[in-house]
């Protein structure tokens, strides 16, 4: 089953009919659905499919080898290029009169030995771009190698590509897809815990209960997401231990870098590295408050909805979850599950206001959003405020988001409308978020106030966004 990726697949066959040349460049985290969207892309048209693989040289070219002769000659399957070079000029010259595809996945694998393999591509791509029909995808999981030997300006390929693709985990919306059997809360769960990594949604079962999802896919040592964790920072980074006690750090309430550093056991300047790698693996993220790109208020949260619930939820509990106790670990979590997901909710309320900004149906044309926080000086006290984003000039959209079980009083609009003064704005919308509606004093109140929207979590599943 292929969901989704309506965006790339455009792309995708927008440049396939264009004419000449291209070099669409695809990456992103492992997991994440790169091969299952070339695949789709590729499944009615002419195409080469090699993958390369962690080996040496001449494996890789005798595999490369074997794609080629096999699509175009069965009669040569068993013939082996000689060189990089002449497999790749093989396939310009199939390539003079026909659109064909050639698509290297893994490519950092074959790049990587030997060195010169990417500037062969740039002087075979150089002399063979204006009389070629190929269609060349180069596709990779290893982030840092693609954005930096790839795409970054002193590598040699830079210029060559004609379009690139980060391909990210899909939002709640586009995750929903996935799954019928669901209540909308029970699926907002699900992405909670797994988030919008394509392989991890597939580890759900919805003919089974939230609970039942929750003991098989993390409560047992067998499952795959069990130890996804850690098996995927050994195959990302170097020192998965350093990376495993800076996420840990994070996960039990360190935010700021230095509380971070203390707490893993790492010195900051080096714990700055490998918090940036983190980030570009999507594993982490740097927020600052809304507007302010300000290094002393940057904090660190855990942004992969996976990482974010294993961290919380598996650590503590792997001594009684190795000895079985299954229902008794569930029984500790289940209570923690609500306040879990108020930070999970506001990403969701987030993604649903930039589903209505591309609609062109919302009240504020924000150009983007964020969380803030920072001084309440009249109340003498900190302040936060869930959602907030401007559009650049003189209009402002505030929101408060609440996932809990209690309908949302007029008190919760009431701060929000308090803490718009903390800004100068002249014209503010609110916009309040709640998992189980409102208030009869609360929709009175936002009558009265006239600037106010209110968005049941039942609202926001049941519209087309």
């Amino acid at each position: 089953m292929f969901v989704g990726r309506e965006r790339e697949l455009n792309k995708l066959n927008e440049l396939y009919h264009t004419d000449g040349f291209q070099l669409p460049v695809i990456y992103g985290r492992r997991r994440v659905g790169k091969t299952a969207l070339i695949n789709e892309f590729i499944k009615d048209k002419e195409a080469i499919y090699f993958t390369g693989i962690e080996s040496n040289a001449r494996q890789n070219l005798e595999n490369l080898s074997r794609s080629i002769l096999s699509y175009a000659d069965a009669a040569l399957e068993n013939t082996l290029f000689q060189s990089f070079q002449a497999a790749f000029e093989y396939v310009f010259k199939l390539a003079e009169t026909r659109r064909l595809i050639l698509v290297i996945d893994e490519y950092p694998y074959v790049a990587g030995a030997p060195k010169s393999l990417a500037s062969t591509l740039q002087a075979l791509i150089d002399k063979n771009k204006d009389t070629s029909r190929l269609f060349l995808i180069l596709c990779g999981s290893s982030m840092s190698f693609m954005e930096n030997h790839v795409l970054a300006y002193k590598a040699p390929l830079y210029g060559r590509r004609t379009a690139q693709m980060k391909i990210l985990p899909f939002d709640f919306f586009e995750s929903r897809k996935f799954f019928r059997g669901f209540s909308a809360a029970d699926m907002a769960a699900v992405y909670g815990a797994v988030g919008g990594t394509p392989q991890y949604l597939l580890c759900i079962d919805d003919k089974l209960s939230l609970e039942e999802n929750i003991k098989r896919c993390f409560l047992d040592p067998s499952s795959p997401l069990f130890e996804e964790p850690n098996n995927l920072l050994k195959q990302e980074v170097r020192e998965p231990a350093i990376y495993n006690a800076i996420i840990t750090a994070i996960a039990i309430g360190s935010t700021k870098l230095s509380e971070i550093a203390s707490k893993a056991g790492v010195e900051t300047s080096a714990c700055t590295a490998y918090i940036k790698n983190l980030i570009s693996l999507g594993i982490i993220k740097r927020e600052t408050p809304f507007a302010e790109n300000t290094t002393r208020k940057a904090i660190y949260k855990i942004s992969d909805n996976l990482f974010r619930f294993w961290y919380r939820f598996v650590p503590d509990n792997i001594a009684a979850v190795s000895r079985g106790l299954t229902d008794a670990v569930y029984n500790k979590i289940s209570p923690l599950l609500n306040e879990y997901m108020g930070a999970v909710f506001e990403d969701i309320c987030i993604q649903y206001l930039w589903r209505l900004r591309e609609q062109g149906n919302i009240q504020i044309e924000f150009t983007d959003l964020g969380r803030w926080w920072g001084g309440d000086a009249k109340n003498k006290r900190e302040a936060e405020i869930d959602i907030m984003g401007t559009d650049g000039a003189d209009s402002a959209l505030l929101g408060e988001c609440k996932w809990t079980n209690e309908k949302v009083g007029a008190g919760v609009l009431e701060i929000l409308a308090e803490r718009s003064q903390l800004f100068h704005f002249s014209n503010v919308r609110f916009y309040l978020f709640a998992k189980a509606g409102f208030t009869k004093g609360c929709a009175e109140k936002a009558g009265k106030l006239g600037n106010v929207t209110l968005i049941t979590f039942k609202e926001m599943v049941s519209l087309d966004v």
